[in-house]
């Protein structure tokens, strides 16, 4: 292998020269530590402990933490966690670290989490970068036991491999770039659930007439959706079908999982002999999913405005109305007082079905189509809005995923190596 001027190979992959390689161990002032076997029950004034499903977040809370006795927690004060230190899961997500607050200090930890206590030479920023870095991510996944279930011994997190740069200013200077990053998207992750907090606060208003747009006034018309149009089935698409043309389909789990009040994007793609079987979407068409896990979810749907030849698989029930706005459906029909009554009309427990007679009978109120229009389209600004918002978000992760690739193996310096030259210890 050609090696790049300046760097050398070793145990965490090829580093700059100036680099150093150290076991995760070597860079702690204490051995790496998993906290209390058996924590007892939860005693309200007790000592907190941390959890891996208290590492959900991106910080630690003690308000949300369990306690055990204090009795219990001073037989394993080894795990006790002091400011600054790193927290690390164990088992499920390998590579989730947190990093101990003020308020978290003094917390113990569970059997499922190791206590990561670095030494003065090394910054603990950038060891927690480090630790999240795919490099170290993969090492801990290939040392890890179990397959559906990833569990990594004390052993094996003691021996991983971690780069670390000559001085605690470049190791600062990385950490700080990262978290900048870091805090953009935590920033942009705020806003779009602000934008969309507005967005159903909106339907609320929009949707029940609780609030009117200018220039409209006068009496909602209550109807029900069978006296709206008239109700089809899809035929059945296999998962197999699903890829097997160019054909654009839509199958029932994908109004679950994609396709939210307006049918934008197609995830599945039929051939032409599949499509002879199929039923054909119109313009203007709401497709509602019949079957579900649960009755809350039941008949959530989304409206066809493509112009696009398009299919429906099985288990999706098609309302196709004349002269209402096909957008505001879309949004109308999956609002809170309309999810209520395809709730009460699903059937079964496991698996929830619900037809299309009983959708017919679903009641709302509607406005008149100039109005239709008007609410479609403020809600589908705002929908328009938080999309680039999640487009920005998607770029901007992306971003933070090269700026770990470059940064943590020393491929980019954000200090010359002449600046950031210095001795270890």
């Amino acid at each position: 292998m050609e090696l790049k001027p300046g760097c050398r190979p070793t145990a965490a992959g090829l580093i700059p020269e100036d680099w150093h390689v150290s076991s995760l161990q070597d860079a702690c002032r204490t051995a790496i530590t998993y906290g209390i076997v058996q924590c007892g029950p939860h005693i309200r004034n007790g000592i907190p402990y941390i959890r891996v499903s208290d590492m959900d977040g991106p910080e630690l809370d003690v308000k949300q933490m369990l306690r055990t006795a204090p009795t219990i927690a001073a037989r394993f004060s080894r795990s006790t966690v002091q400011e600054g230190d790193l927290v690390y899961a164990l088992r499920g997500k390998l590579g989730e670290v947190r990093r101990v607050r003020g308020d978290v200090a003094g917390a113990n930890l569970t059997q499922g989490t190791a206590r990561i206590a670095p030494k003065g030479w090394i910054a603990g920023d950038y060891l927690l970068w480090a630790l999240r870095s795919p490099r170290l991510v993969k090492q801990a996944e290939i040392d890890a036991k179990g397959t559906t279930f990833r569990e990594i011994t004390l052993a094996d997190l003691r021996r991983l491999s971690v780069p670390v740069p000559p001085t605690n200013a470049e190791q600062y200077a990385i950490a700080e770039a990262l978290n900048d990053a870091d805090e953009l998207l935590g920033g942009l992750d705020r806003l779009i659930a602000k934008k969309r907090d507005l967005k159903q606060a909106a339907m609320q208003q929009l949707l029940t007439g609780q609030t009117r747009l200018s220039g409209f006034s006068g009496e909602w018309e209550d109807t029900s959706l069978g006296e709206l149009g008239q109700f089809f089935k899809g035929s059945g698409v296999t998962k197999e079908q699903a890829h097997s043309g160019s054909i654009p389909c839509i199958r029932y789990g994908e109004l679950y999982t994609h396709n939210n009040d307006v049918i934008r994007s197609f995830y599945s793609w039929i051939s032409a002999d599949v499509a002879s079987t199929a039923t054909r979407l119109q313009q203007g068409d709401i497709l509602f999913a019949c079957s579900g896990e649960t009755k809350e979810e039941i008949g959530k749907c989304a409206a066809f405005i493509g112009e696009v030849e398009a299919y429906a698989g099985g288990d999706i029930v098609i309302l196709r109305t004349a002269d209402t706005d096909a957008v505001f459906l879309g949004y109308l029909l999956n609002s809170a007082v309309i999810n209520r009554q395809k709730a009460s009309r699903g059937q079964g427990d496991a698996v929830v079905h619900i037809s299309s007679s009983a959708l017919s009978s679903i009641r709302c109120r509607m406005p008149t189509a100039p109005e239709q229009f008007a609410i479609a389209e403020v809600l589908s600004d705002m929908d328009a809005e938080i999309a680039a918002l999640e487009r920005r978000r998607e770029k901007t992760r992306a971003l933070k995923q090269a700026m770990m690739q470059e940064l943590l193996i020393g491929k980019t310096r954000l200090l010359a190596p002449e600046a950031a030259h210095g001795r270890w210890r």
